[in-house]
């Protein structure tokens, strides 16, 4: 058996005991400190490059419709839409309302109204790869992409295609079929009335989701009040069929090819679609504690 080494069984050798072992500094902080100083030295050139990105990244977004104001989106609130697109009109008071008088107090509020205008390249992120996926899916189908896509619309950090209603079910169908899109859930379809939009005053937008590339993007399509018809895509997302009726129900949009076209909200004999901005406010007299309630239409202003 070998002997201890005396060098190592002396206490003043030891990492634990002894005066100069008291006075010294364990090695473990010694090494964290260091990182810690080599990780603040190199702090600053990355914080100075972040701004550089930034600024780069606003100035693409604002020429591109997107919202610049990353400390809004940070806390989830809606961007300030650009000074860009085409002017439709000017609303005066909050609803607008043409029938009668003003009854919401807000009645010298004025907004333009603006419809978001055509995006230019690149979009940013997964958007040009979606746009370029989509555009090259139709040409395989033999389609011409400017033919079936009118405008595409990049705003707020959005994206929506704008689609001709007679192309409307292929680029549907492609968008859910296609392995690189994959857009396998329609979570419905909204009504629009943009009186001011001259030929193309009902506007039908479609929610596509994304699942397997959790992606969100929008289909519109705008037809004339006077030809209201657009084809349905229920046989390519069937949980269209009550979000067709309810938008038919409302705006008047007639969704051809859709299974049951009927009202689902409003009574069968209702004259009228309540959610176009020309349907009058209307209402029944209603008497309250012996005192007769005008209809909203009638009421007086407070503008």
């Amino acid at each position: 058996m070998s002997e201890p080494n005396p060098k190592n069984s002396n206490p003043k050798n030891s990492d634990s005991e002894g005066p100069d072992a008291k006075g010294s500094k364990p090695k473990g902080p010694t090494t964290n400190g260091s990182k810690a100083k080599a990780a603040e030295a190199k702090a600053p050139d990355a914080a100075g490059a972040a701004p550089k990105a930034a600024d780069g990244a606003t100035a693409a977004n604002a020429a591109n419709g997107v919202n610049p104001d990353k400390e809004a989106a940070a806390q989830n609130l809606p961007g300030q839409r650009l000074d860009h697109g085409e002017v439709i009109g000017v609303r005066h008071g909050m609803f607008g309302p043409d029938a009668g008088g003003d009854t919401t107090g807000y009645g010298r509020l004025v907004r333009t109204v603006r419809l978001p205008g055509q995006a230019t390249r690149p979009y940013g992120g997964w958007f040009d790869e979606v746009a370029d996926e989509l555009e090259g899916a139709l040409e395989e189908q033999g389609l011409v992409p400017e033919n079936a896509i009118e405008k595409t619309v990049v705003d707020r950090d959005e994206l929506t295609f704008h689609i001709a209603r007679e192309h409307l079910p292929r680029v549907a169908r492609t968008l859910r079929d296609d392995p690189a899109l994959r857009f396998e859930l329609c979570t419905g379809v909204s009504g629009v009335h943009l009186p001011g939009d001259k030929g193309r005053e009902l506007h039908a937008v479609y929610h596509l989701r994304s699942i397997t590339h959790n992606r969100l993007i929008r289909l519109e399509v705008g037809v004339p009040d006077d030809d209201r018809h657009l084809p349905s895509i229920v046989d390519v997302y069937p949980t269209n069929d009550w979000h067709e009726r309810e938008t038919y129900d409302f705006f008047g949009l007639v969704f051809d090819g859709h299974p049951a076209l009927t009202r689902i909200m409003m009574p069968d004999d209702w004259q009228g679609f309540p959610q176009r901005k020309d349907y009058p406010l209307g209402g029944i007299p209603v008497e309250y504690k012996g005192a007769q309630i005008p209809a909203p239409d009638q009421r007086r202003s407070y503008s």
